[in-house]
């Protein structure tokens, strides 16, 4: 099966616009140091990170790194930092080549801009390759350029459909009855009508839905020469779609712009919203940010198109990455490549994070993903991995290229917004939106 799912996704990546990110930092600049049990020799490693929560999977992996290589123990300077101040900053102290961090988190959809000439990245292949039978091929491609490997994933992020099943049943609806959009619709119109309540998010700040949308019909944000397409014929009818969920009550905008924000949090903590689309991580945003809603939440596949299109795309994602200034780059190598892509870095993943794990012989083990005393496990109406077992073979994704930072921008600050926020006509907003795309990348 996990062959299955690698040549679903070769050549292909999941972007969406702020990846695994931005309603969660920290107050910029906020540090800690995680010593893990590490004694006064150790070498200490400089981390930065857009997502606080990633230190808690470090902080664990570190404790077992120092107490089964005495000899080579680690210490972590974390610094946690807003989305875009900590991949513009990453950026300028890598180009200067001064006070870059030893290892640093870079979203998906702001990785091509590492990438760019010769990168300032240490290049991962030889620490990966122990390691390439048992994770999904494409995870490690997509942080990659000329077949060199410069990032380690954090999960597949097979998206899914969390439901708010308290509000559903206060209208009568059962989400499982959920199998296409025109569902959704029904659904939604049937809960603004009975509570008020908005089924759904019309993302703004976010390409997520636009991602779903064009998956499901084969469909990409580029051609296959990494050429911007945003008004394509499949583009054009999922907005539209969208665009009359919108009109009918079914979904509205949200505060923040998109699921995974502070203020969206909020929305949701108040039941004003019964749904998201979004990838699985964003299970650790429900335990963490709305523990209110603990045994009143359900995962359930994506609604389609049609019948028989693909019920998930891969959202998200966050490579890390060791920088040539590193002051010691075999044990940051080293040290990295055991906490993300271990076994039982994979196992501590979905434990600590809610993530799907990139080795997927972690899929199949009932013990890990079952276990009652898992915080997700009990957090949610159903098992996350009886859902993700079923559309394992209909994960699709979104391409990276260079012209995707300049695309999610584009699409981000200003096509959603005029869509949903101002009603323009789709076609219009999108063809106006590849003419500028294309004149800045032309530029």
């Amino acid at each position: 099966m996990k062959k299955l799912l690698t040549l679903c996704l070769i050549l292909s990546m999941s972007l969406f616009a702020w990846g695994c990110s931005s309603g969660n930092n920290a107050a910029q600049g906020d540090k800690s140091v995680i010593d893990g049990g590490a004694g006064e020799n150790a070498t200490a490693l400089d981390y930065w990170t857009f997502v606080e929560l990633h230190g808690q999977h470090f902080e664990k992996m570190l404790s077992k790194w120092n107490a089964e290589f005495p000899d080579r123990q680690i210490k972590l300077n974390v610094t946690v930092m807003p989305y875009d101040d900590m991949h513009n900053k990453l950026l300028i102290a890598l180009q200067t080549g001064t006070g870059a961090p030893d290892i640093s988190d870079i979203e998906l959809g702001k990785f091509p801009d590492f990438l760019n000439g010769t990168p300032n990245l240490v290049e991962l292949n030889d620490v990966i390759d122990p390691y390439r039978d048992t994770i999904v091929e494409s995870r490690i491609n997509i942080y990659s350029k000329d077949g060199k490997n410069y990032g380690i994933p954090t999960h597949v992020g097979a998206t899914v459909a969390f439901y708010n099943t308290e509000m559903l049943e206060e209208a009568g609806i059962d989400y499982k009855d959920i199998v296409t959009f025109e569902d959704y619709k029904k659904a939604g119109i049937a809960l603004y009508e009975k509570t008020g309540k908005y089924l759904g998010t019309a993302d703004t700040s976010a390409n997520w839905q636009a991602g779903i949308l064009l998956a499901q019909q084969g469909s990409d944000l580029t051609d296959d020469y990494g050429v911007p397409q945003v008004n394509s014929p499949e583009l054009i009818r999922g907005i539209e779609m969208m665009q009359d969920l919108l009109e009918n009550n079914v979904i509205s905008t949200i505060a923040g712009g998109q699921p995974d924000t502070e203020e969206a949090y909020g929305e949701y903590n108040a039941g004003n919203f019964a749904s998201a689309f979004m990838p699985l991580w964003m299970m650790s945003r429900f335990t963490n940010y709305m523990p209110d809603l603990a045994g009143k939440i359900a995962i359930a596949p994506l609604p389609v198109l049609e019948q028989g299109m693909p019920r998930s795309v891969g959202g998200g994602g966050t490579g890390t990455v060791v920088t040539k200034t590193a002051k010691d780059v075999e044990l940051a190598k080293e040290f990295l490549t055991y906490a993300k892509l271990s076994l039982d870095a994979n196992i501590e993943i979905w434990n600590t994070l809610g993530f799907d794990p990139v080795n997927m012989d972690v899929w199949d083990m009932k013990d890990i993903t079952h276990n009652p005393e898992n915080m997700f496990v009990k957090y949610f109406v159903n098992s996350p991995f009886d859902v993700l077992n079923t559309i394992r073979d209909e994960i699709r994704m979104i391409k990276s290229t260079s012209a995707s930072p300049t695309i999610n921008n584009m699409f981000g600050t200003t096509t959603l917004n005029e869509i949903f926020e101002d009603g323009r006509d789709v076609t219009e907003a999108l063809n106006e939106a590849q003419e500028l795309i294309t004149q800045q990348l032309s530029n």
